[in-house]
């Protein structure tokens, strides 16, 4: 089966499958992993240091693959910092980024300032959204539906519901996301018009996504589509994670209208690295969306992405 469509071709990639940026996960080992498989692999930018690091980074992806990839740039909360990480992407001649959590016109205007020829993708979770960054000047947007991992859109729209309506309001490609995890759900975002698929919990049980500690595999692996618990609904910015103890804390807190002050510790990055760095379930939480349903080993990028495509053109075959 071809699997040539305007996502492989604007991203030039043998497969139509991008990784999701994964805030404090996506780094080098696991970007070329997936690149070299040959789908999109990404950095997550905004969760290193500084500009130099993710420099570094860069360079480093890029003793690990020939092939393209991507930096994710997630700047909700770093809108007075991107700009000096985005110069480091735009110097290094990186072929694609991708900007979620935030506006991404003042990321497009810098980029054009620069005359950059970097791709662009924008993660929406509305159709809203996607027409307005289609007017922006998107390249593509990576649509997301309610069952995803991470920040989520306000309204609870599934991907099946969702994808469909994005594809009939833009003209640009469209990369569906969001409970996702195997090649039937590859095809059946290609059903429902979508040219291409972006994974971020399946990405996060694989043997290269060396920062995430076992006990947080573990968990994804042992757990089902109710064993995630969406939290920060009542910050305006609703965010999928594994349900713990913690997030129950969480919600507690939200229930009894708590401002941001008092919830700031409960969900901030130290938090969330407590989690997945160190596996302390008790006092942290992870990200995962309900895809975590279907995860049943933790095998290389290059086995996962095999079985994927594999399982798609079976169903191919069988469409026929």
């Amino acid at each position: 089966m071809k699997w040539e469509s305007r996502v492989t071709t604007l991203l030039d990639i043998q497969f139509p499958i991008v990784q999701g940026g994964l805030a404090y996960l996506a780094y080098s080992e696991l970007a070329a992993a997936v690149s070299n498989a040959g789908g999109l692999g990404q950095i997550t930018a905004m969760s290193l240091e500084s500009p130099e690091a993710l420099r570094t980074e860069i360079q480093k992806t890029r003793q690990l693959t020939t092939k393209p990839f991507g930096v994710n740039f997630a700047i909700g909360q770093f809108n007075d910092t991107y700009p000096a990480y985005l110069d480091v992407a735009i110097n290094e001649q990186v072929p694609v980024i991708s900007i979620t959590g935030g506006n991404p016109a003042p990321l497009f205007e810098q980029l054009e300032k620069s005359n950059s020829s970097a791709k662009k993708l924008v993660l929406v979770a509305a159709k809203r959204q996607a027409l307005k960054a289609e007017q922006l000047g998107a390249d593509a947007v990576i649509v997301v539906g309610q069952e995803g991992g991470g920040h989520l859109g306000r309204q609870d729209v599934g991907t099946f519901v969702l994808i469909p309506q994005v594809v009939d309001a833009v003209k640009i490609p469209v990369i569906a996301s969001g409970g996702i995890a195997d090649g039937r759900g590859l095809m059946a975002a290609f059903a429902l018009g979508a040219e291409g698929i972006e994974m971020g919990t399946r990405f996060i049980a694989v043997q290269e996504c060396v920062h995430a500690t076992d006990i947080y595999k573990q968990a994804l692996l042992a757990g089902t589509e109710n064993d995630t618990v969406v939290i920060k609904r009542t910050l305006g910015a609703p965010a999928r994670a594994i349900k713990n103890k913690w997030t129950d804390k969480i919600l507690d807190l939200e229930k009894n209208g708590t401002d941001f002050k008092t919830l700031q510790p409960y969900i901030n990055r130290d938090a969330n690295k407590r989690y997945i760095y160190d596996g302390n379930v008790n006092e942290g939480f992870a990200w995962a969306g309900q895809a975590m349903g279907l995860i049943q080993d933790i095998p290389t990028v290059e086995e996962l992405m095999t079985r994927i495509i594999k399982e798609a053109e079976s169903i191919q075959k069988k469409w026929m």
